[in-house]
C-alpha cells in the first residue's frame, strides 16, 4: 500500500485461552459501551459537547434507535501487556482492518496450512446486517433501495465496502459517495446507467460522521447537516446506527473512567471488567511528571496526533502526519505495547505489536494484528494469526 510493504507473509501464533479471554474482553467491554452511550444519548447538551460530538449530530443522536449493541459493526484495539489485555480504542463508527482480518487471514491459514482464528466468523456479519435492516422494517421505515458508499478513489474504503455488501446478503448497490445527494424530502443516488437519481432507503456508508457534519457540495450547500436532519426524522435508516458515532468518540472512554472511579452506574461485576480491561483515561491531565502517558485527539484515526510522553512529561514520540491535532485531547495512561520480531522483505523488522478484536452485532468476532514502530499508523504492517495450542 502506498509503494510500502503492507501485508507480511508469516504468522504469528496464538492459543485457544488468548483467542477466548480477547473475545470474552471484547463482548464484555460492548456491554459496557452499549449501556454508557444509551444514557448519554439522553444527556444535556453541555455532556454532548464536553465529548466532542459535533451540534449537528445531535439530533441524529438522540434518535431512539433500540437497537441492543453500541454498533453494528466495531473494532476494539488492544495492548497486550504484563498486566493483561487492555483495551486503548474502541472504533464504532468506520472501523477498517475487515478485509484483513474476516477474509486475508484465512486465505494465508489455507495456504501455509495452519488453523485460522477467524474461520467463518464472516458469517457474522450476514446475519448482523440481516438483524439489522429486520429492525429498521419493524420500525417503520422503507427499506427497498439499500446503498453502500465509500470514498471511490480510496482503494481500501471501496474495497472494504464492496465486501461488506458481498457479505452482507443484502440486495443492494454500491454508490460512491459524490453521487449521494439530497433533496427535501430524502436522499437520492444517481444512476449512470439509467441516468435518473434513485431513492436511497437503507445507507451504509465509511464515511464518518464528524465528517459528514462538515460536508459541502461544490456549490457550499450543506449537504451532510441536511442529511443529517433526515436521519433525525427517520426518513433514513444509517449503517453503522448514531449509536456507533457516541462510541468513537475516546472521551466516551474518560467518561466511562470517571463514573467507575466515581463508583456511580456500574455495578460491581461491570466495574470489575472496567478496572481490568480499560486504562485510566482522563479529560484533564493527572498524569503530567507522575507516570508516562499518552495524549490523544477525541476522534483521531489511525495514531493521527496522538503523542507519547514518559513520567517526566518529556516527549517519547508523536504522530507525523497533519490531521487532527485541532481536536479537543484525551489522556490516558501508556503501556508499552508488545514488543516482536517479524520477517518483512527487507529483512528482520523490530515492532510492536497492537490487536484488533472486532465487535458484529453486539458478538466478538474476528481478530487482526498489526506491527508497528511506537505509534501504530495507517501505514502498519497486517501480521496474519493463526491458532496454534
Amino acid at each position: 500500500m502506498y509503494g510500502e510493504e503492507y501485508a507480511l507473509a508469516s504468522t504469528y501464533a496464538i492459543s485457544n485461552a488468548f483467542r477466548s479471554e480477547m473475545a470474552y474482553a471484547t463482548k464484555q467491554l460492548g456491554r459496557i459501551f452499549h449501556k454508557t452511550l444509551q444514557h448519554v444519548r439522553l444527556g444535556s447538551d453541555q455532556l454532548l459537547k464536553e465529548l466532542g460530538l459535533p451540534r449537528s449530530t445531535w439530533p441524529t443522536i438522540r434518535l431512539n434507535f433500540p437497537y441492543d449493541a453500541p454498533t453494528l459493526i466495531g473494532r476494539f484495539d488492544f495492548a497486550y501487556t504484563e498486566q493483561g489485555l487492555k483495551m486503548l480504542e474502541f472504533n464504532s463508527d468506520t472501523p477498517t482492518g475487515i478485509v484483513e482480518a474476516f477474509y486475508t487471514n484465512g486465505k494465508v491459514c489455507e495456504a501455509l496450512g495452519k488453523q485460522d482464528p477467524n474461520e467463518k466468523e464472516n458469517l457474522k456479519i450476514k446475519a448482523g446486517f440481516q438483524r439489522i435492516l429486520s429492525l429498521y422494517q419493524k420500525l417503520g421505515y422503507n427499506t427497498k433501495q439499500i446503498h453502500f458508499s465509500s470514498l471511490n478513489w480510496h482503494e481500501e474504503d471501496k474495497g472494504t465496502t464492496l465486501y461488506l455488501l458481498r457479505e452482507s446478503g443484502l440486495s443492494a448497490v454500491y454508490t460512491p459517495l459524490h453521487q449521494i445527494g439530497v433533496k427535501e424530502d430524502g436522499v437520492y443516488a444517481w444512476d449512470e446507467q439509467k441516468l435518473q437519481e434513485i431513492e436511497v432507503n437503507v445507507w451504509y456508508r465509511l464515511h464518518a460522521l464528524e465528517i459528514l457534519a462538515e460536508d459541502q457540495d461544490v456549490d457550499g450547500y450543506a449537504t451532510g447537516k441536511h442529511l443529517l436532519r433526515l436521519i433525525a426524522d427517520q426518513k433514513l435508516g444509517i449503517i453503522n446506527p448514531p449509536s456507533g458515532f457516541i462510541g468513537q468518540t475516546k472521551a466516551l472512554q474518560a467518561l466511562i473512567w470517571m463514573l467507575h472511579e466515581s463508583n456511580l452506574f456500574f455495578t460491581a461485576e461491570e466495574k470489575e471488567i472496567i478496572q481490568t480491561y480499560m486504562l485510566p483515561t482522563y479529560l484533564d491531565n493527572p498524569f503530567l511528571k507522575k507516570e508516562a502517558y499518552v495524549r490523544k485527539p477525541i476522534l483521531g484515526r489511525e495514531g493521527g496526533a496522538v503523542t507519547l510522553f514518559d513520567d517526566k512529561g518529556d516527549l517519547i514520540d508523536k504522530d507525523k502526519e497533519e490531521n487532527y491535532w485541532d481536536q479537543a485531547m484525551i489522556y490516558q495512561k501508556y503501556m508499552p505495547l508488545q514488543p516482536i520480531q517479524t520477517e518483512t522483505l527487507k529483512g528482520t523488522y523490530e515492532g510492536q505489536l497492537l490487536w484488533g478484536s472486532f465487535l458484529i452485532d453486539g458478538e466478538p468476532s474476528a481478530i487482526i494484528a498489526r506491527v508497528d514502530q511506537g505509534i501504530t499508523s495507517n501505514l502498519s504492517h497486517f501480521l496474519p494469526i493463526e491458532l496454534k495450542d
